[in-house]
């Protein structure tokens, strides 16, 4: 039986909608993943041009940003193998250079085996600190609102008596403009969730406007603690993140050509709070007066991220999966 025939099969008994049913499933799978070669997928030949590559690392694709200075690096491409409501298989295939910016995986387990090649990993987990939650889901009081940057050209987007959960797409369309930035208040209500896609609008200079110690900033950020930064070489072995431990907030920059087999559970779902959001780090601050780090811990340690947007030169194409068949 082809390997990746038995994850597939293993991953059907190993979890459900809610995730990973024991952590004798994980370690199931795990042993599956450490397994899984290159040859099992049909990236041999990738992986035999990763071995004798000897070129630089800053490739281009040879774009440019919309600016004209800025190149994009190489493409990554995605070879999608399998989702279903209760896991997700694929693998990122990375040129050298290419970069996968800081993301998360929220409640969500993710299994991650580098098949060839090198790069770099970086990851952080959030720091439970009273006052400091995930921004998508923090309670804002109206005062917060009131200086939000609309980029709107001459005019005041205006939102009264009302109460809302997330923010009506009209606003969004508004709010999105890229045009000078004015301000937009709302009034008489109390926000039960800023979706991530308005939040990462609120960039340094839309905030610029605002003192460092600005309420609106400080519900922005959130403060992480470094548990990965360090370079990974094939052959290795599959590393796991929980939903909170594990690094469950990482980002990738490709050494060589490299490739990463991916198993998440349960998967990325927009419409059941499981979106992937993108982080950026920001200024360090003090603790609120009163506010102490968790036990080990020291307040030099903690690193504060914030959502942003991916960058213009993000870019993921869809492969095409050459190796065995799955059958489902």
């Amino acid at each position: 039986m082809p390997v990746v025939q038995k994850l597939y099969d293993a991953c059907k008994d190993s979890f459900s909608a809610n995730g990973p049913v024991s952590e004798e499933a994980i370690e199931n799978i795990r042993a599956i993943l450490d397994q899984m070669k290159p040859s099992n997928v049909g990236l041999e030949q990738e992986a035999q041009s990763a071995r004798q590559w000897k070129g630089p690392i800053n490739g281009t694709n040879g774009r440019k940003g919309h600016n004209g200075r800025l190149p994009y690096p190489p493409p990554i491409k995605y070879l999608h193998l399998h989702e279903c409501d209760k896991f997700s298989i694929g693998i990122f295939c990375m040129p050298p250079s290419s970069i996968i910016p800081l993301h998360n995986h929220p409640g969500m387990t993710v299994l991650s085996k580098l098949l060839y090649g090198s790069l770099l990993v970086k990851s952080y987990d959030w720091i439970d600190l009273p006052g400091f939650n995930d921004p998508s889901q923090v309670h804002i009081p109206n005062m917060f609102m009131t200086l939000m940057a609309a980029r709107i050209l001459a005019s005041v987007a205006i939102i009264t008596s009302i109460e809302v959960e997330c923010i009506p797409n009209m606003f969004m369309s508004l709010m999105a403009a890229r045009i000078l930035a004015s301000v937009a208040i709302i009034t008489s209500t109390e926000v039960e969730c800023i979706p991530n896609k308005f939040m990462s609008l609120m960039d340094e200079e839309s905030l610029s406007v605002l003192p460092p110690s600005h309420p609106l900033k400080l519900v922005l950020a959130r403060p992480a603690r470094l548990v990965r930064d360090s370079e990974m070489t094939a052959p290795c072995g599959t590393t796991v993140l929980y939903p909170t431990s594990g690094g469950n907030i990482h980002c990738f920059k490709a050494l060589t050509p490299c490739a990463l087999f991916d198993v998440l559970s349960p998967p990325y779902s927009s419409e059941d709070g499981r979106h992937c959001s993108y982080f950026r780090r920001a200024p360090k601050r003090e603790l609120p007066e009163g506010t102490e780090a968790p036990c080990g811990i020291e307040p030099s340690e903690i690193t504060w991220l914030e959502d942003t947007q991916p960058p213009e030169n993000f870019v993921v194409w869809r492969g095409v999966y050459k190796g065995p068949i799955i059958r489902r």
